[in-house]
């Protein structure tokens, strides 16, 4: 038995009458089921904390600290078990007093930022500043003076600079900055043998990932933001969960991993110095 779960969690849902009114718990909790995972596992996927989703999947709100953010651990949830949260959401605010005007997303969800605090001038810095300016207008001039001293001593020698020796651009490749190059073959030679190495990439959204070595230990545990990547090596092997595998492209010891991750899946994989392949 899972840690959090009780016995009866995972017996199948049911309805005590046919015209039993909508609940969202009880839907999140039958999705859940149906997907075949526990609490815990919602819990490491999504990062809500285990009394929360037991409170949610009993329709009690209460802990998750105000609409707002019980809204947000109901679209997560649901997201988890591979169920729309649209009617969720919905039926919350029918039950809960309607939706709130806007608000600005990022303050809720993104860390605060520090404001820096107003200093005086760095006077100090300013005359450093000031001192290395002057010395390299005196360089500057010193140097120039002596350029147009030795033009002007070729000139009066009777010599021109010939028209072989003009110099010409050199012609610049045309690369694609937008266009990341495929690994290639000296890439993935340059992959340890001796080592597992494991590169995540959130490339298609935002996605919760943890991962261990051979010994169990954690290597990350966190959410991976779109664009971000975090690549771990190990000298046997990498665990790696998925809270969201469509989101993710997995390259291990320089090559890519083609898997058909489907969105909001959550995948559990194990890759060795031997692979790529699922272990």
């Amino acid at each position: 038995m899972s840690i959090g779960n009780s016995p009866e969690d995972e017996r199948p849902f049911e309805d005590p009458s046919e015209e039993a009114p909508f609940s969202i718990g009880r839907a999140l909790r039958q999705a859940r089921i149906t997907a075949g995972l526990t609490v815990d596992d919602v819990s490491t996927a999504t990062r809500v904390r285990i009394t929360i989703i037991h409170a949610i999947e009993s329709d009690d709100f209460a802990p998750c600290g105000g609409d707002v953010y019980a809204r947000g651990h109901i679209r997560t949830l649901a997201r988890a078990v591979r169920l729309d949260p649209g009617p969720l959401i919905e039926q919350y605010d029918a039950t809960h007093g309607g939706r709130p005007a806007p608000t600005p997303a990022a303050p809720l969800f993104e860390a605060e930022r520090i404001r820096p605090e107003r200093r005086g001038p760095n006077w100090t810095a300013a005359m450093v500043a000031a001192i290395v300016a002057v010395v390299g207008f005196v360089g500057f001039t010193a140097f120039k003076g002596g350029d147009e001293s030795g033009s002007k001593d070729a000139v009066a020698e009777g010599t021109t600079p010939a028209a072989g020796d003009t110099a010409s651009p050199t012609p610049k490749t045309d690369k694609s900055a937008d266009t990341p190059p495929e690994p290639s073959d000296s890439a993935i030679a340059a992959a340890p043998q001796d080592k597992v190495t494991v590169k995540v990439s959130a490339t298609d959204g935002r996605s919760w990932i943890s991962a261990k070595d051979h010994n169990g230990r954690l290597l990350f545990d966190g959410l991976l933001k779109q664009g971000d990547s975090k690549t771990f090596q190990d000298s046997e092997k990498v665990n790696l969960v998925l809270g969201d595998a469509g989101a993710i492209d997995l390259f291990v010891n320089g090559k890519k991993i083609d898997d058909n991750f489907q969105p909001g899946a959550v995948e559990r994989l194990t890759y060795t110095k031997g692979d790529p392949q699922a272990g």
